[in-house]
């Protein structure tokens, strides 16, 4: 079985540059429910099938390349309008890898940070442009925010 111990953050927009190069992702879901997610994800890199747990620390996850052609008909049959587009940055800081979301579209306008551990109480130094952390917090998980995205949510929600 595939464990994802996963920390995630909102990043402070006033402290964050993001680095020169990043990678598209254009992800949908073909199921979500309060337990678990069938999300499809497409890059420039290749193309993947996840089955993950929903929002939580550490979460169960299974995914599989597949076809870019196929991700391709699964986003646009499968996922109606739930669906995810965001630029993802891959920064270095004290040996760990953080991944940073750019998110567009319907969720223009918020950027989160993620990175994985290898268990739930690993040490952790949080670089500067790190704010609040929103893990476990399922209004933050992209399945949530392809169903109701960010900017839908009233400003005082925001953060």
């Amino acid at each position: 079985m595939a464990v994802e111990i996963e920390r995630r953050f909102l990043v402070r927009p006033d402290l964050f540059t993001p680095p020169a190069q990043g990678t598209r992702v254009r992800q949908g879901y073909v199921a979500i429910d309060e337990r678990a997610c069938v999300r499809v994800r497409l890059t420039c890199r290749g193309a993947w099938l996840a089955l993950k747990e929903a929002a939580g620390l550490v979460r169960t996850e299974f995914e599989y390349a597949i076809p870019p052609a196929d991700a391709e008909t699964m986003l646009a049959e499968l996922c109606g309008d739930r669906l995810i587009d965001k630029t993802r940055y891959e920064i270095r800081y004290q040996g760990r890898l953080w991944e940073v979301d750019v998110f567009h579209g319907a969720n223009d306008g918020l950027v989160i940070a993620e990175v994985e551990l290898e268990a739930a109480d690993a040490p952790l130094a949080l670089p500067a442009w790190i704010g609040r952390e929103v893990t476990g917090e399922a209004r933050y998980a992209n399945a949530a925010l392809a169903v109701r995205p960010w900017r839908a949510w009233p400003p005082q929600q925001r953060g």
